[in-house]
């Protein structure tokens, strides 16, 4: 580590699916890393249902993918508030959504933490906070009390964050308009395997069989918003049941209950010195379509290498703060499209009108499109410069033959390295590099595509060389047919990996 009164590089709060993954990246970037966590062991709670398409890219991009696939079933359909969207299996090798419980993908990722080496403290929670020019002190308690010394903090502690909370960082944003209850139960009197948003005179429900035996309850009603500190019980969720269905459909051994509604904030800045935000803690939103976990892991994912290079010494510490530009505006348009299906789904004869249009323009297939990249963030685009049109996209994993044995792109990221791959068969990429041979992995392969397919721009031309960031987004690439630009080459090298090394 290398680095004098401290306990380690970055201090994580909170164990969830965010902090793991955060983890995983800072121990693959080179980074010592410690994460507590408020509960003494995993809560074993099912939670959130699913992953979608560019987080299953980026598990799959550091290798680990076959582990979650092994575990979870592929749904070949998704929905925007409860309206059916199609899928395109040209956009993506993994384009549907895959329907895991959140307790296996946070059992999934410990696991891979604790291979890495990332030490996971239960029983301890953050109390107090106080950041000087080389460090932050965190005081936590719980069973064991302790004052630890970091480089950095990073809050994955949920919605209520207290790094949140104990950085200063206001939360700004909507307030709840309606309550929604959850429920793990046995449903012996349901006359089908699966309801979905059914809408009623008080609101909608939803029964989905997870796995043999039991279904997840869901209800919404709208204009009733739940005290936060009212107890969360199996008999508020049989009444609720009851009023919005009319009947309980005889609802028994409940395995886990909880609520939520559709508040929607957003943490004003994701970094305030020496303390960063990611998942929940950012950002919170109505949960439709199943985006938070989601968001969260692809906040872990953008994060980590950064991070990592700062704490290492091979970037600077400006690095940091394209962390909040690229991931506040991706957490804004979660919100803003989270808060349009919160209002589609109300009950009443003016959103019945809506949402028979709406749903009749979704057999257009832009408008599927559009809304299917809200949900898979498959077209992300973060605000890079550069003329080629893949720079700041997620790079396609097109099929290749490589030096190494590599037979896709995205094998080239296992190692969570930033890649130079040259398709071009004979340019001076490895030479422009030479000065980053330390910190970028130089592969020369054939691509096995002429035109690569791209989440909203449709085919383009492959690229002749590409620069990728460990994060799976493009930094730079020099199109077909032309000689790389060695200058704009070198700046985009030393603007995400630091400045080259002398001879």
């Amino acid at each position: 580590m290398g680095h004098t009164g401290t306990d380690t590089d970055v201090v994580i709060a909170g164990a969830g699916p965010t902090g793991l993954m955060l983890a995983c990246e800072l121990r693959l970037a080179g980074a010592d890393v410690i994460v507590v966590e408020r509960l003494a062991q995993r809560s074993g709670e099912s939670r959130a249902g699913g992953i979608h398409s560019r987080t299953l890219e980026v598990l799959d991009q550091r290798g680990v993918l076959e582990r979650f696939l092994a575990e979870g079933e592929p749904q070949p359909v998704g929905h925007f508030s409860g309206l059916y969207l199609d899928f395109d299996e040209s956009e993506s090798r993994h384009p549907y959504p895959l329907m895991i419980l959140q307790s296996a993908i946070e059992r999934l990722l410990e696991e891979w933490a604790l291979e890495l080496g990332v030490r996971v403290r239960r029983a301890c929670e953050v109390s107090g906070i106080r950041q000087d020019e080389t460090g932050v002190t965190v005081e936590t308690g719980g069973a064991a009390p302790a004052v630890l010394r970091a480089r950095y903090l990073v809050g994955c502690d949920g919605g209520r964050s207290t790094v949140r909370k104990l950085a200063g960082i206001a939360f700004p944003g909507t307030e709840a308009t309606m309550t929604a209850l959850i429920g793990d139960v046995e449903l012996p009197d349901l006359p089908e395997d699966y309801v979905w948003v059914r809408r009623t005179a008080g609101g909608d429900y939803s029964a989905i069989a997870f796995e043999p035996g039991w279904h997840r309850v869901i209800t919404s009603e709208f204009d009733r918003v739940a005290d936060r500190e009212e107890s969360v019980t199996f008999e508020g969720l049989r009444d609720s049941l009851i009023r919005v269905a009319g009947t309980d459909f005889g609802m028994r051994n409940p395995r886990w209950i909880s609520r939520f509604n559709d508040a929607a904030r957003q943490a004003d800045r994701y970094r305030k010195g020496r303390v960063l935000l990611a998942g929940d803690a950012a950002h919170i939103h109505f949960p439709a379509g199943g985006q938070g976990l989601n968001m969260g892991v692809q906040d872990a994912v953008n994060l980590g290498w950064k991070l990592g290079s700062v704490v290492r010494g091979l970037a600077p510490e400006s690095l940091l703060d394209t962390y909040h530009a690229e991931r506040h505006p991706v957490g804004e348009r979660v919100l803003h499209n989270t808060r349009a299906q919160s209002a589609l789904v109300r009950p009443g004869p003016q959103t019945d009108a809506l949402r028979e249009i709406f749903g009749s323009l979704m057999v257009f297939d832009e408008v599927n499109q559009y809304l299917r990249h809200l949900l898979t963030a498959l077209d992300i685009r973060y605000p890079l410069d550069g003329d080629h049109p893949l720079t700041g996209r997620r790079v396609p994993d097109a099929d290749l033959k490589a030096s190494d044995g590599a037979t896709r792109v995205h094998e080239l990221l296992h190692a969570a390295r930033p890649v130079l791959l040259d398709l071009s068969g004979g340019t001076r990429a490895a030479a422009l590099a030479a000065g980053w041979a330390d910190r970028v992995d130089v592969v020369e392969a054939r691509g096995e595509d002429e035109r690569w397919i791209v989440p909203a721009l449709g085919e383009i031309p492959a690229p002749a060389v590409v620069l990728i960031r460990p994060d799976g987004h493009v930094a730079w690439a020099a199109a077909a047919g032309t000689v790389p630009d060695a200058p704009a080459l070198r700046a985009a090298l030393d603007t995400w990996f630091g400045p080259a090394h002398a001879g």
